[in-house]
């Protein structure tokens, strides 16, 4: 994208007597006149109505399926009663979730609105609040499957057309020729990629118009002597957003830019280094003059064990007996397929690298273990992993329980010992644990998980490298709303089959 730039060879420099008008952001009540003329008031009310409307409609399409399936198992469906009685819980419901979702900011801007694990986390908070406000009004319930019937319906059917809505409105503002403005300030070497990402991004189109550095001096690039300047570039180009790129600059330069971008009603925000993930994990430590952050090992304990824990056993439980009757059918297909048992017990490191037997639906002809040594040429993966997209051990119907990850659903009960869960980085076979280096190893700090970033990312189709980076990923950021929100990716990425042999 060509932009104006400077002259390459003067830096730019802040004006002796510079005179702006300018709009400070802390400013959050215009006269009412103004306010009402605004077209950014116009487009705030368009899409708080139309988030709303969303809501309402898949809050309402959860209750009302929630309702039918229960009417259809005890076979009394008719349309009105079941209609009736979708009425009748919709207001609370719906005003429950439009509080608990302001709350978690998803009726923001598109910029600040988050995704789908605070919508699976309010869902979450929604049904917790009607179970105890149903219980303290002394309701009476023949069961409780109208909070977890509506909340399974709910988070499948509200993530879809949210998703959707972002989607359909994103290809709207792109169609429109609507683009977010912003100035890129970095270094040089990072300037051009963070660009190209910023620019390609779907969630919100993105133009920037201008990149700014304070070392180079080149085509496209505005050199800036230093960072207190960045108001010339605001004058000269009117931006929605300046991104500062991994700052390692002087604290007073970049206060000065924060408060420049901020008296223009310009928001600032950071594309942080890598290794600023690591301040998710971070604690403050008082008494000390220069204020210090600890940064703790990322393992369960405490509380957050717990939480994990009992959410494993309720979820998993539940899985066990709603899956009953369709692991019976798999069973029967695998005795017809091919001779030999029903499970495969893997031995695997878990917790802290101690074994356990890792149980899934036997896939593969009995005896494959032995017959690995003489297919290690034909490894198609890289890294210490060891995977053949058509390797010849697996049976029909292995090919097919492979395929949508059902061979897996044994480990629910790996869940039920406290062995896994349902969430974490995946256990490895002892051939591939044992070709892991010390950095590696760090994955089993945590119970590994049936499903994780990895599922959800491509599977099989990604390298070693990514594999490994998304689990420290998910060691650093860790939360139940990021657990739910994998739980909630796991269907489609498993229906998609990419990845998975």
């Amino acid at each position: 994208m060509a932009v104006r730039t400077p002259d390459p060879v003067t830096p730019l420099r802040r004006p002796a007597a510079a005179v702006t008008e300018t709009r400070d952001a802390r400013n959050t009540r215009p006269p009412a006149l103004a306010f009402l003329l605004r077209a950014s008031t116009f487009r705030v009310i368009g899409r708080i109505a139309s988030l709303l409307l969303v809501d309402a409609f898949a809050i309402f399409a959860a209750l009302f399926i929630a309702l039918s399936v229960k009417a259809v198992v005890r076979d009394v469906w008719h349309l009105d009663p079941v209609l009736a009685a979708t009425k009748d819980y919709f207001s609370f419901t719906y005003l429950l979730t439009v509080l608990l979702f302001s709350r978690s900011d998803l009726y923001a801007e598109r910029a600040a609105r988050p995704g789908s694990s605070k919508v699976v986390a309010a869902l979450f908070q929604v049904t917790l609040v009607a179970v105890v406000y149903g219980v303290i009004s002394g309701q009476e319930f023949n069961s409780y499957y109208i909070f977890y019937g509506t909340l399974t319906f709910a988070i499948a059917i509200v993530v879809a057309t949210r998703w959707a809505y972002e989607a359909v409105t994103g290809l709207l503002l792109r169609s429109a020729g609507y683009h977010r403005r912003a100035i890129v300030v970095g270094e040089q070497e990072d300037l051009a990629a963070l660009s190209r990402s910023l620019e390609k991004s779907r969630h919100e189109p993105m133009q920037v118009v201008a990149r700014a550095s304070i070392t180079a001096r080149g085509d496209e690039i505005t050199p800036i002597a230093e960072l207190a300047a960045i108001d010339v570039l605001l004058d000269r180009y009117p931006v929605d957003e300046v991104i500062l790129a991994e700052p390692t600059y002087a604290e007073g330069d970049v206060i000065d830019l924060v408060s420049s971008c901020h008296a223009r009603g310009v928001r600032v925000r950071i594309a942080p280094a890598t290794t600023d993930v690591l301040i998710r994990r971070a604690e403050f430590v008082p008494g000390s003059a220069t204020p210090l952050f600890e940064v703790r090992a990322p393992v369960f304990e405490g509380f957050d064990f717990w939480t994990k824990r009992a959410f494993d056993l309720v979820v998993a439980s539940l899985l066990i007996v709603i899956l009953a009757p369709f692991m019976a059918v798999i069973f029967t297909l695998i005795k017809l397929d091919s001779r030999g048992p029903l499970f495969y017990r893997s031995r695997r490191p878990g917790l802290g690298g101690v074994p356990f037997d890792c149980l899934k639906l036997r896939t593969m002809v009995v005896g494959a273990d032995q017959m690995q040594s003489t297919l290690e040429q034909d490894n198609e993966a890289d890294g210490p992993l060891f995977k053949i997209r058509s390797d010849p051990r697996v049976t029909r119907i292995g090919a097919f329980l492979r395929r949508l990850s059902l061979d897996e659903l044994p480990q629910l009960l790996n869940v039920i010992r406290g062995e896994m869960s349902l969430v974490g980085p995946r256990p490895l076979p002892d051939r591939d644990f044992e070709q892991l280096t010390d950095r590696h190893r760090r994955r089993y700090e945590v119970l590994p998980g049936m499903t994780g970033l990895w599922q959800i990312s491509g599977r099989s189709d990604l390298t070693f490298d990514e594999l490994v980076r998304l689990d420290f990923q998910y060691l650093e950021a860790w939360s139940i709303s990021l657990d739910l929100a994998i739980m909630a990716k796991t269907i489609p990425a498993v229906l998609r089959s990419r990845g998975a042999y």
